[in-house]
């Protein structure tokens, strides 16, 4: 079989490098191409492997539509009005769109779900295989310990990362919820300060820590008297996001139109 076109746009943030290097060293991907902003000083300049600096024959380019047109599967960890114009062009090129973009808003779901309707979309708050085993047990565990158990969320990141909580840790809340039969809308609690009164039972409470360059630690908290669970991941390179994401960028290509998950890719129980 021949190897497969994989573009990305924002290919010159940290994300985008993690991404280059890994469909660079990825038998089966070829890279056919990479994006930025019109106004990056990045445009026009040759792609070149990250740890090698050997150039790919590639120049970065302005023009996420043409990337679209010419690859198989695009991988996009932009921003929200980015990935909503992408959809966009995967529906209009029939390519198959990696989404790990977060932040996103009812309207940019949408938008992501009418492009699934045409090609296969990979939408995931996190492409780590050990955070999306962390999402399931959490759901297990949740299952399992009653409201005597206090759910709590926290996670860190970098001081650069802009939206909070992050998405992994509102899927980790949404997979608490699920585990509880409740919706996640209904009992999330993510602003303390002040004079709050008592916990609320049953809430799932979510806490944000900000510094340095932490590539991502989350930890789901269970707390009951004399005792608490504590289920923890702890990234120490992005490179583990590009791994998962160039999988599941490999596992889309050739799958039928719809909206897939990682739990879709590892072949983990949604039930």
């Amino acid at each position: 079989m021949s190897e497969i076109r994989i573009g990305i746009v924002g290919c010159g943030g940290r994300m985008g490098q993690a991404l280059v290097r890994e469909v660079l060293d990825n038998k089966a991907a070829t890279l056919s191409g990479g994006t930025e902003r019109h106004d990056s000083p990045l445009v026009g300049s040759p792609i070149r492997h990250p740890a090698t600096g050997e150039e790919s024959g590639l120049k970065v380019t302005d023009n996420a539509e043409k990337l679209f047109e010419i690859s198989d599967v695009v991988i996009d960890f932009t921003c929200p009005t980015a990935t909503r114009l992408h959809c966009s062009y995967a529906e209009k090129y029939n390519t198959a769109h990696i989404i790990g973009t977060t932040g996103l808003t009812e309207k940019d779901e949408r938008a992501i779900n009418t492009a699934a309707e045409v090609v296969p979309v990979v939408y995931a708050s996190n492409f780590s295989l050990g955070v999306n085993l962390l999402f399931y047990l959490t759901r297990q565990a949740a299952s399992l310990l009653d409201e005597d158990f206090d759910i709590e969320v926290l996670e860190m990141h970098h001081r650069h990362k802009v939206d909070a909580p992050s998405g992994t840790a509102l899927s980790l809340g949404r997979a608490a919820a699920q585990g509880r039969g409740v919706r996640l809308e209904d009992v999330t609690d993510k602003v303390r300060d002040g004079i709050t009164g008592e916990r609320k039972r049953g809430d799932i409470g979510f806490a944000v820590l900000r510094g340095g360059n932490v590539a991502g630690e989350h930890t789901v908290s269970f707390n009951a008297y004399d005792e608490r669970v504590e289920l923890t991941h702890k990234a120490t390179d992005r490179a583990i996001f590009a791994r998962g994401a160039l999988k599941a960028a490999l596992w889309s290509f050739g799958h039928q139109a719809g909206l897939y998950d990682m739990f879709d890719v590892l072949g983990l129980p949604k039930g």
